[in-house]
């Protein structure tokens, strides 16, 4: 019993005899001196001090607590910091997805022409829907003739009003796909530059230029 508590006993001892050789000073600002204490003297309170051993050597250095301003600036650098330290993980993530989907540049190449295609046919197939409807109007417009001089049926005027609706909206829609030509473009004239910085490749124009776009 006494082999295990005497060694105990003395493990307390250096360990209370080392917490107490540490020291804690600073420079005193009445005098410029330096002040220091087995305790954090009152002059250092609110400052920057150190915590030496018992040889003099630094232990650890505290700075001085922050002014409220301070501490707005942190906040707003700590913010800054973690702000582009998320843009640079999105920006490698999405760098990852370009070289996952683009073997070569040509890849980027074919991906456009498809994209262009696509619209092409959307808009081809609107241009159909027009054609059909404008012919459902010019039989509902011949009907109209029967009367010119007196009011239209309600029936057929409501048929007129839809009927031209529709056709606003589909000559509408390809408005909007002709505008599609111009995003795809920048979107893969953006992928080829961004594939050329990751592998130092030079991208390649497409055979031709882009798809032709309708007229």
């Amino acid at each position: 019993m006494r082999k295990t508590v005497l060694p105990l006993l003395v493990l307390l001892a250096v360990g209370s005899a080392q917490a107490a050789s540490e020291f804690y000073c600073c420079q005193d600002p009445a005098n410029g001196r330096r002040v220091c204490g087995d305790t954090l003297p009152e002059q250092c309170r609110g400052r920057a001090y150190r915590i030496l051993d018992s040889g003099g050597n630094i232990v650890k250095e505290v700075g001085a607590p922050l002014s409220p301003e301070q501490k707005a600036e942190l906040i707003l650098e700590n913010k800054r910091r973690k702000q582009l330290e998320d843009a640079g993980r999105e920006q490698r993530r999405r760098d990852q997805a370009l070289l996952d989907t683009y073997t070569t540049a040509e890849d980027i190449d074919l991906a456009q022409k498809k994209a262009e295609a696509d619209v092409n046919l959307a808009i081809q197939a609107t241009n159909e829907r027009i054609a059909t409807a404008q012919k459902k109007r010019k039989k509902f417009a011949d009907e109209a003739e029967f009367y010119k001089k007196k009011a239209l049926p309600p029936e057929l005027e409501k048929d007129l009003r839809a009927i031209d609706h529709e056709i606003r909206l589909q000559q509408e829609l390809i408005a909007l796909k002709q505008k599609e030509f111009d995003t795809i473009k920048a979107k893969y004239d953006a992928d080829r530059k961004r594939y050329f910085e990751l592998t130092r490749k030079s991208p390649t124009t497409p055979p031709g230029g882009a798809v032709s776009q309708p007229r």
